[in-house]
């Protein structure tokens, strides 16, 4: 680009040198900015230099000049993201199952411009990307956008689902026949990304890997279900579910030692109902789907922990401990 134009642009690459260049503990003197500028093939004189400064503080920039021995030093103070809510997203996306690796690392680069490159790279010594568990579908960032639009839209989806094998191929559901559903919700669970919608055919609420879901399309036919979701709330619909697997809705009984307070409070909410039983024990009531998944999040709390109620999930217990046992074989 030729200086003429670089010059128009003088005010922009000066709050990319502040942005990238400093930050509260990393500074930035005048006789520096103008050689920045430089590099940019910009010429640049103080006296504008500080009009700039000041157009960017009005403009809502946080540009602090402070003077030390008779020098004055230029830094950005307060950023649309602070360094600790920048590591929050870097963690969140390095967690994400449903983000590819590769989508991962460009997020976190993207990320990263949001902060000065003394604090970016702070962020990039916590990328740890590579080793995580991560989904093989890159088409989850289009299928995403599809149900975000057809929710907009009001309209339902068709889409084919699939299944891995052991060969690690796809192996499509229902032979490959369309599912046709009415979105309505989307949500990050258990690791994974879920689409919360309404089967008409079956007249149930489903949910469904969003990364498992292939050939999105938009249909001319409206949503279904609005009255079935005027009073849905997706982080019951979520506790009620354990690792996103269906059962029979039950208000199930968990007898508990006291140390487990906090274990159920962080699973089903504070407002969980709990029951004092004695000294040592309560008693909490909450509505789950009764799957094989609950039963063992039950199980692996050890003694501690005890489905008393209704009979009828405490004979489901008892009949997987019977299944245990002829699995792994009993002495």
């Amino acid at each position: 680009m030729a200086e003429g134009n670089n010059q128009k642009l003088k005010i922009l690459y000066l709050l990319k040198i502040l942005m990238e260049k400093t930050d509260e503990t990393h500074r930035i003197t005048m006789p520096e900015i103008i050689e920045s500028l430089k590099a940019y093939n910009v010429s640049a004189e103080r006296k504008s230099l500080y009009n700039d400064l000041e157009n960017l503080r009005i403009f809502g920039v946080d540009v602090i000049g402070e003077k030390e021995n008779k020098t004055y030093y230029y830094y950005i103070g307060n950023r649309q993201f602070e360094l600790a809510e920048l590591k929050l997203l870097v963690d969140s996306v390095q967690s994400a199952k449903f983000i590819t690796a590769k989508k991962s690392n460009e997020l976190i680069k993207k990320i990263e411009g949001l902060a000065s490159q003394y604090e970016a790279s702070q962020l990039h010594r916590q990328v740890y990307v590579t080793e995580r568990v991560k989904t093989m579908n890159e088409g989850i960032y289009y299928n995403v956008d599809q149900i975000h639009q057809a929710i907009a839209a009001n309209v339902q989806i068709t889409f084919q689902y699939f299944n891995w094998n052991v060969d690690k191929e796809q192996v499509l559901r229902k032979d490959g026949a369309l599912y046709q559903v009415s979105p309505w919700a989307l949500s990050w669970d258990d690791d994974n990304y879920y689409l919360v919608a309404f089967d008409s055919q079956e007249d149930k609420i489903k949910h469904f890997r969003v990364d498992k879901m292939l050939h999105i399309e938009l249909t001319k036919e409206k949503r279904e279900g609005s009255k079935r979701f005027e009073q849905f709330d997706i982080g019951a619909y979520s506790r009620k579910l354990f690792g996103m697997f269906d059962g029979e809705e039950e208000t199930v009984q968990i007898e508990c030692e006291n140390y487990l307070a906090g274990v159920m409070i962080d699973r089903f909410g504070k407002e969980v109902m709990m029951r004092k039983e004695d000294e040592d024990h309560f008693v909490v009531s909450v509505r789950v789907a009764v799957s094989r998944q609950f039963l063992s999040w039950v199980m692996s709390l050890g003694e501690g922990a005890k489905i008393v109620g209704p009979e009828k999930v405490v004979g489901q217990v008892k009949e997987e401990i019977q299944r245990l046992m002829r699995q792994y074989g009993s002495e």
